[in-house]
């Protein structure tokens, strides 16, 4: 409650309710004393408990109260409160009216600057304010004894600001809740409040009415508390600039509520997109701005408030944000771009006169016009970057790739569709797309080189790495798609031809938004100086620019593509030994010890766990993502074709026979890098296997320990004992001594210890016939025991009927296996 400013010394009545109807009420109970009392009481009152609703609904900014924890709530899981906190905090709810009542009296309440993301925090801190007019006119130095400083906010801002800043600062409690985040309550709410306010038809609607005739009040701008610098260039309001040139503001209701739509924008963008490096929040300064604030910083003194300013230093290094997004931060942002691409795309067609444009059209409707360029395209091109730069090379990262791929295609959120075609083939883009594909140029042609660079460091064998792989490509090789970027890019490198004061006049400002609003010379409409204000704009006058098609991005497709045929080749190895190793278990082998148990020597990947059909399903992406990046970037099928036949004459040679990539040392075999690369893709591996006797082994996790000690000590005490007898029938030539030799003797391990003095073996005794009953120890031989006993009780038949039948089992498999084992002598295994 302390949020609230000085205008709140002690808790009221109300609060303290409310705040033991918290811990004692369950929470349908109280969401419906909530409504009443928004209903019933006055604005006056109910300012005391909205800062204190706030908190306990989205949490308190430190992350300490979780709130209603609405990243979790999922309608599945908890179907009553899912229902009920939407009902509550929908945009025509009790909660919405709350806001509005509190905004028809003008109250504001104090949001911490500390709080805000660091780039945001460390320039209000210095006294620059950031360029976003969300921060203009609120700023305000703490009372005698205060810490910090704050934001005034009106409730409307107050609401919004907690509400988005609650995806970040709750991020860590969803993390241990196996949720899916775009079923969460959190994210159908993003989603209601986008279209309530960025309406794709129609227009905003109006606040309900609080009183007969009363209405909702747009914020009225305040003088600030200290002189500020702003480090951009000042964008006024649609708003007000709508309304200094329409005369009647009742001819449309948006007119008065476009101030709604326009602060949930920046308050999203602002929280959500606004969280990067030092070096990448240097790039968005122009040197002229930087330049004024160096003036400023030199100019300033102690005399504010009594305190020296915070030092350059101090405040450059506060910008290096440690921000690391989860995969529910990015969903929402993908949810954000689609339904700004819905809603830029909405425009009604413009008008043929220019002049009667600018009479008529509504502030909704310049507002679509320049959302995406002046409001997003530069922060979320940075958030991309830090993403490609920092993201974990995992599955994980196909959030920020799907996010990244809605945003290159706004054609597939145009209210007009293709025609849908007989022929499943990719439509052609249209060209009225070449103009956002060129003042996006750097979105498609420098994250499509991070891209290259985060692939070619993954393992393609994984069948979701080998999907992003695919997506990209397949997006990438829409037809006419590489031709308008080619064009794009053609247009950047083309001469400048503008006049050089204007050009540096463009080119100095940090972002695009200025052009929109002013009236430049009809040179500057030119297609190729848009393409160098928007790469010059979010790079910089030094940005060395590295084209998409030229020859060091060719030498990174071509790169993949070798790494790709690489990767089917190392699939179809896996493959290839997982049938070998299915057709070589028989059904008996399921009851006994096989190689590969014994021995451990297989180290697949993730194929192994899926199954046949998802290395299909890998090896069918990789051979169209190939495919398409043919088509996009015109490779040679010859030399493709060739570089797929050394990838197979290598696997040929190198694949099964011989081991990874070794140098010879003192201390024996040292892998190489190449050595490693081979083990870690299943390329190569050492043969691995166990060398000593088998009743000596570790211990299984298949098996049961006192039991294989049990059974050892009870065949060591009859091969003792039974040692002269089984001799004697495992030398006669007769069916009878191959049967026993068969099963009682171990010929390989015996040739190895009597033929190579280099082999030392730990021995349980001596290597004549004996028996083994290790294999009764196993977990699947005592399971194969019950269901036997299990039918002999279902089918009235004693213990030693059972018995008698396991036995007469055994050795009419044993006398099989002897007659038609390839050899007529003791078997190996």
């Amino acid at each position: 409650s302390g949020m609230a400013g000085p205008h709140l010394q002690q808790p009221s009545f109300l609060l303290a309710t409310l705040k033991a109807d918290c811990i004692n009420k369950p929470f349908v109970q109280r969401c419906h004393d909530l409504r009443t009392v928004i209903e019933e009481l006055p604005a006056k009152e109910l300012h005391g408990i909205f800062p204190w609703l706030v908190e306990s609904i989205f949490g308190s900014l430190d992350g300490i109260i979780i709130g209603w924890n609405l990243l979790c709530l999922q309608g599945r899981t908890n179907p009553t409160e899912y229902s009920v906190a939407l009902d509550f905090l929908d945009p025509s709810g009790p909660m919405m009216r709350l806001v509005y009542k509190l905004q028809a009296e003008e109250y504001r309440y104090d949001f911490p600057v500390s709080y805000l993301p660091g780039p945001v925090k460390a320039s209000i801190q210095e006294q620059v304010l950031p360029e976003c007019s969300l921060y203009h006119n609120k700023v305000q130095f703490p009372s005698s004894g205060g810490l910090g400083l704050n934001l005034a906010l009106n409730p409307f801002e107050y609401y919004m600001f907690y509400f988005a800043i609650s995806l970040i600062t709750q991020k860590n409690t969803s993390a241990t809740h196996h949720v899916s985040p775009s079923n969460s309550a959190y994210f159908i709410l993003v989603d209601t409040y986008l279209k309530c306010f960025l309406p794709t038809e129609g227009s905003v609607l109006p606040p309900p009415p609080l009183n007969p005739g009363g209405a909702i009040p747009s914020p009225t701008p305040r003088s600030p508390a200290v002189p500020f610098t702003s480090y951009g260039m000042h964008h006024t309001s649609l708003l007000k600039r709508h309304i200094a040139h329409q005369p009647s503001l009742n001819a449309d209701p948006a007119s008065q509520e476009i101030w709604r739509s326009e602060t949930l924008l920046q308050i999203f963008v602002e929280m959500w997109l606004h969280h990067y490096s030092l070096e990448m929040y240097q790039k968005m300064q122009s040197p002229h701005v930087k330049l004024e604030v160096l003036h400023y910083r030199l100019s300033i003194s102690s005399k504010h408030h009594g305190s020296p300013a915070q030092s350059s230093y101090q405040a450059l290094h506060a910008y290096q944000e440690s921000f690391k997004p989860t995969e529910e931060h990015v969903l929402v942002v993908r949810l954000l771009v689609k339904h700004l691409h819905a809603f830029s795309n909405s425009l009604k067609p413009e008008p043929l006169s220019p002049s009667a444009h600018s009479h008529t059209a509504s502030p909704l409707e310049e507002f679509k016009r320049v959302v995406i360029p002046r409001f997003v395209r530069q922060k979320l091109y940075i958030f991309l970057q830090h993403c490609f730069g920092h993201w974990p090379l995992d599955a994980s990262f196909r959030a920020v790739l799907e996010m990244w791929l809605s945003y290159l295609q706004p054609w597939r959120y145009a209210p007009e569709k293709p025609p849908q075609s007989t022929e499943h083939l990719p439509h052609s883009v249209s060209e009225k797309w070449a103009t956002f594909i060129q003042e996006n140029l750097l979105m498609y042609t420098k994250l499509f080189a991070g891209f290259l660079n985060r692939a070619l460091r993954t393992d393609l064998v994984s069948p979701k790495n080998a999907f992003m792989v695919f997506r990209v490509a397949k997006v990438f090789a829409q037809p006419n798609l590489a031709e308008m970027i080619l064009k794009g890019e053609q247009l950047f490198l083309q001469p400048e031809l503008v006049i050089p004061h204007r050009q540096h006049r463009l080119f100095m400002t940090p972002t695009f938004s200025g052009a929109f609003f002013s009236s430049w010379p009809p040179t500057t409409a030119d297609a190729s100086f848009k393409v160098k204000s928007h790469v010059y704009g979010l790079e910089g006058q030094d940005f060395q620019y590295k084209q998409m098609f030229g020859t060091e991005v060719r030498n990174l497709v071509l790169k993949l593509a070798q790494l790709i045929c690489q990767a089917q080749q190392t699939a179809k190895s896996i493959s290839d030994h997982s049938a070998e190793t299915m057709a070589s278990q028989s059904f008996f082998s399921w009851f006994r010890f096989t190689p590969s148990e014994m021995n451990g020597s297989y180290t697949g990947n993730d194929l192994d766990e899926i199954g046949q059909d998802s290395i299909k399903k890998t090896d069918e992406y990789l051979e169209k993502a190939l495919e398409y990046l043919c088509q996009i970037f015109k490779l040679n099928g010859a030399q493709l074709t060739q570089m797929m036949k050394n990838c197979e004459t290598a696997q040929d040679k190198n694949g099964k026979n011989q081991l990874p990539d070794c140098i010879e040392s003192e201390d024996g075999l040292i892998l190489t890098p190449l050595g490693r690369y081979q083990i870690i893709n299943g390329l190569r591996r050492f043969e691995v296997q166990y060398q000593g006797d088998t009743e000596l082994q570790p211990i299984r996790s298949y098996e049961n320990a006192t039991l294989v000690r049990l059974l050892f000590r009870l065949s060591s005490v009859l091969n003792a004992k039974f040692a002269d007898q089984m001799d004697v029938l495992c030398s006669r030539e007769d069916f009878v001594g191959r049967l026993c030799r068969y099963h009682l003797t171990k010929p390989h391990l015996i040739k190895k210890v009597r033929c190579s003095p280099m082999v030392k073996v730990r021995t349980s005794q001596n290597w004549g016939p004996r028996i083994s009953l290790r294999f009764l120890a196993s977990y699947r031989t005592l399971i194969f025991l019950l269901m036997i006993y299990f039918i002999a009780s279902w089918f009235n038949i004693g213990p030693v009927g059972c018995t008698f039948i396991i036995l007469i089992g055994y050795f009419l498999y044993a006398t099989i296996m002897t007659f038609f084992s390839e050899r007529w002598k003791p078997h190996e295994h």
